[in-house]
């Protein structure tokens, strides 16, 4: 970890000079500098001095906090195209997280495959259309802005019986698509 590179960071983020963080520590300007240019190394006395004066602590400095991408366009989608429908994922390398959330396009009188019992729960809201949700030997009719929920214990599938093509978001925890 570059602690110099860090303090630099945080110094200008707060509207500091190195003068007037220099001052706020009891230190001189040139110090500053050469912290944070990794010339030197704060003692821990020196750096909690530091990290008090930016308004942070040692917790939150020595954090393993990862820029973790939050927010998905249409550019990051992974899309597979088979016959009857296309599935985009919304959240590329879902499969390592909880849940996995697509979008199905089932064109007309199409049917997913048969998705074997597993662990797990799947939710899901039509955008578009409507399908016919089966799971072990029920069905059940979900319309435009109706949403699905069960468990994922029984065989269970979607298809379209109409003359429309029909939109999903579906959601499956843990990751199965």
């Amino acid at each position: 970890m570059e602690i110099g590179v860090k303090i630099k960071d945080m110094r200008q983020k707060c509207g500091l000079t190195q003068e007037e963080l220099a001052d706020r520590c009891e230190l001189t300007k040139g110090y500053i500098s050469q912290l944070e240019n990794e010339l030197t190394s704060p003692s821990i006395a020196t750096l909690c001095d530091i990290l008090s004066a930016l308004g942070s602590s040692p917790s939150e400095f020595f954090s393993d906090e990862k820029n973790e991408q939050v927010v998905f366009t249409e550019s990051d989608y992974i899309e597979k195209i088979t016959e009857g429908q296309k599935i985009e994922w919304l959240v590329p390398n879902a499969q390592k997280n909880e849940m996995e959330p697509i979008v199905v396009n089932l064109e007309p009188h199409a049917k997913t495959q048969d998705d074997m019992p597993h662990e797990g729960e799947e939710f899901g809201f039509v955008l578009e259309g409507e399908i016919l949700l089966t799971i072990g030997k029920k069905s059940y009719l979900v319309k435009q802005n109706e949403s699905f929920y069960f468990e994922s214990n029984k065989i269970h599938y979607i298809e379209n019986n109409s003359e429309k093509t029909a939109k999903i978001i579906w959601v499956s925890s843990p990751p199965t698509f």
